[in-house]
C-alpha cells in the first residue's frame, strides 16, 4: 500500500490546523522535518509545533530529524507524539546501531535517512534493525527541490537488498521533488512511503494531487 507523507515544512503556518485536517482526511503520514541550522543550512521547527500538531492528530507523526546528535533528542520527540523517527547516517555515523536500538526501545519505528551524496552501501549494515529506511532525493535543508534523477538506481539498490536479507516488508520512504508526474515512477522502483510538499500544500486541488499519487 502507498502512503502519502505530505511535509508539513510547506504548510500554512498562519493556518495551520486546516493543513493538519487535510493529512488528517486524506493521507497516511505527518512528515516533519526537524532543522537545526548546523547539519543543515536552515532552521525549521521544534518541539512545541511538533506538540501542537500531535494534539489535533489523527495519523501518525513522522519526525526525519535533519540534526547533530540525534540521539541526544529522541526521546524528546518521542515524548512530543512521534510515531516514527528517522535521523542521518551522516550525523551518526558508527553510532547509527544504537540509535536505531534507543529509538526502538521507546516504543516508535526507527528510521536512517541519507542525502544522495552519500553511498547507499553506508547504510546496508543497519538494514538488519530498521523499521524503514528514508532516501533523500534531494538535499535535506530546504522544500520545494527538482527530484534528482540518480535517485531512482539507489531506490532499487536498497529495495533489492531488503528483499536479499529476507525483510520486503520494510518500507522505503522517499523524500524530495515528489508529486503527480514522478510518483508511479519512484513506486515502481520500490517505494511506498512518498514524502510530498509543495505538490500538496500548494497545488490548485491538493485532495487530487493526494490521490493522484496514492494510486501510482
Amino acid at each position: 500500500m502507498i502512503q502519502i507523507a505530505p511535509s508539513i515544512l510547506s504548510a500554512d503556518f498562519l493556518h495551520l490546523e486546516k493543513d493538519v485536517e487535510l493529512v488528517n482526511r486524506h493521507a497516511d503520514l505527518f512528515h516533519l522535518d526537524i532543522m537545526d541550522g548546523t547539519f543543515v543550512p536552515n532552521i525549521s521547527f521544534g518541539f512545541p509545533v511538533v506538540e501542537a500538531i500531535a494534539q489535533k492528530a489523527r495519523k501518525p507523526l513522522d519526525v526525519h530529524l535533519m540534526i547533530v546528535h540525534p540521539e541526544k533528542y529522541v526521546e524528546r520527540f518521542a515524548k512530543a507524539g512521534a510515531a516514527l523517527i528517522s535521523f542521518h547516517y551522516e550525523t551518526a555515523q558508527e553510532q547509527s546501531g544504537a540509535i536505531l536500538e534507543q529509538i526502538r526501545n521507546l516504543g516508535v519505528k526507527a528510521g536512517l535517512v541519507i542525502n544522495p551524496d552519500c553511498p547507499v552501501q553506508a547504510i546496508i549494515p543497519y538494514l538488519k534493525q530498521v523499521d524503514f529506511v528514508l532516501l533523500m532525493s534531494v538535499f535535506a535543508g530546504f522544500g520545494g527541490q527538482k527530484f534528482i534523477p540518480e535517485s531512482m538506481e539507489r531506490i532499487r539498490t536498497v529495495r533489492a537488498e531488503l528483499d536479499r536479507i529476507g525483510r520486503p516488508d520494510v518500507p522505503i520512504e522517499v523524500d524530495g521533488g515528489i508529486g503527480p508526474a514522478n510518483a508511479a515512477e519512484v513506486v515502481a522502483a520500490g517505494a511506498s512511503i512518498l514524502v510530498a510538499g509543495s505538490s500538496v500544500f500548494k497545488a490548485a486541488n491538493p485532495v487530487e494531487a493526494i490521490e493522484s499519487m496514492r494510486k501510482a
